[in-house]
Formats: C-alpha cells, sequence, structure tokens
C-alpha cells in the first residue's frame, strides 16, 4: 500500500482517532500564529489535513476565524460534529479549495509527512498573504519512558517519527528555513484510549488480519504491565510537542 494510499486511510478509524490521539497545547499554536498576530485583527487560518478537528478547535479557542480543509469525508463530517461552525472543504495540500492570497496563516497537524513537498509548498504560499505563516505540528510521544518505549516498538514507528528523528521536515521555494520550537506535556489515556490510539494508526488501519494480530498481542503485553489502567484507571502517556513555523516573503 502506497503512502498516499495510508494518509486518506483515518476515515475508517475516525471515532478512534478522535478518542485516541491528543490535542496540541495552546502555546505551540500560539507560536505559530506569533508572527502575524501584530495585524490587529481576527486572523483567517486554513487546517490543512484537519482530520476530526484536534488541532481545528486549539486554533479556534484562540481566537482566529478557521476552515478546515481534508481529503477524507469521513474525518470532516467527524470534525462537523466535533467542533462546530468551523467550514469544511475537501482537498489536500498540494490542491487547496481555497482563493488567493486570502489567509493568514496555513496550519498542519501531523500531516506536512504525507505532502509533497514542492507543490504543497507552492499551494500554500498562494492561499497566503505576503507575511503569512506555513506552521507545522506534530505530537511526538516521549520514548525516554520505558513503557513507552515499549508500546512504540509494539505498534511500530510511524513515517513522522523517522522524520523527526533525521532531517526533520523541509519546505520549498517560496519558503526559506524554518524555525522550530517543542513543548513537553503529559496527557492521561484509560485502557480503551489506548487501544484507540494504536487503532487510529494508519499502518494498523491498512494491516493484513496477520499483523493486526501480531501487533494487538504485542500491545496487550505492554498495557498487562501497566498498573495503573487496572480497575478502570489511567495513564499519564508523556508527549514532546514539535512545531515549526516559515513566512511567505
Amino acid at each position: 500500500m502506497t503512502d498516499r494510499e495510508k494518509s486518506t486511510s483515518f476515515g475508517q478509524a475516525a471515532a478512534a482517532y478522535e478518542s485516541g490521539r491528543p490535542g496540541y497545547p495552546a502555546e505551540a499554536v500560539a507560536w505559530l500564529l506569533e508572527p502575524v498576530r501584530e495585524r490587529g485583527r481576527a486572523l483567517r487560518v486554513a487546517d490543512v489535513g484537519a482530520g476530526t478537528g484536534k488541532l481545528t478547535r486549539t486554533i479556534v479557542e484562540s481566537g482566529a476565524d478557521v476552515v478546515a480543509v481534508d481529503p477524507d469525508a469521513d474525518m470532516l463530517a467527524a470534525l462537523r460534529e466535533n467542533v462546530r461552525g468551523v467550514p469544511t472543504f475537501a482537498g489536500t495540500a498540494e490542491r487547496l479549495p481555497l482563493p488567493d492570497a486570502a489567509l493568514d496563516a496555513v496550519l498542519m497537524g501531523q500531516a506536512w509527512h504525507w505532502v509533497d513537498v514542492g507543490p504543497a509548498s507552492r499551494e500554500v504560499a498562494r492561499v497566503l498573504r505576503s507575511g503569512g505563516v506555513l506552521g507545522l505540528i506534530w505530537n511526538i510521544r516521549d520514548d525516554s519512558v520505558d513503557w513507552v518505549r515499549r508500546f512504540t516498538a509494539a505498534m511500530g514507528g510511524s513515517n513522522a517519527e523517522a522524520l523527526l528523528a533525521s532531517t526533520g521536515p523541509r519546505v520549498a521555494d517560496p519558503f526559506g528555513g524554518l524555525e522550530h520550537e517543542e513543548w513537553r506535556w503529559e496527557r492521561r489515556l484509560t485502557r480503551d484510549q489506548l487501544s484507540d490510539l494504536v487503532v487510529s494508526r494508519s499502518d494498523v488501519i491498512t494491516a493484513d488480519p496477520a499483523t493486526r494480530a501480531r501487533v494487538d498481542a504485542a500491545i496487550e503485553e505492554v498495557v498487562a504491565s501497566l498498573p495503573d489502567l487496572a480497575d478502570g484507571g489511567s495513564v499519564a502517556l508523556p508527549y514532546v510537542t514539535h512545531a515549526f513555523r516559515a513566512r511567505r516573503p
């Protein structure tokens, strides 16, 4: 299965994605939008690859006017339930259904690693006003914690994790270099939410039955080693949020 097919598989597990995936720290989103805050009005922002609205919520809470773009109709349907009143459009970073120079910022959460960097950079630049921001953000589990490292090994790494562990994201003309900041935080999850986190991953969604059975067994072994999950309890899952921003000339 190609990366493009995997990138559009999430709608098959929209409910699990909404339950298992974390949101984004308000401080990180504020940092992404900081360069355009001086414009003295409500910002116009697109959340591209918006999924079920995890990032959309935080952008709305920042006071911006938001539109959400995603290629998956099922994910957009979930977003409309989760974040009421946000206009939604089918599209991708390479083909945005938005007018020229209409936006102050384009933000993408857990999504830029799926794009074709050259065409996506040019298309984002088309819809941004001069000086507008391209903001990229990822939540990555902190594998320095023993049980988290075992949890990641059980379900397998991701394209995003591999990208951030190596060169980091790239952007193309007309954008220049990317600024980078990171935040460390924790989210408490129940046993069911941990299961949903696994189920929401593209490699698991698209796995054959034998592979899925191996992943399930390995995850169960890790979960069984966590006494805090007994009797309906929860466990703190540590994250590192990586944010990157670049400005359109």
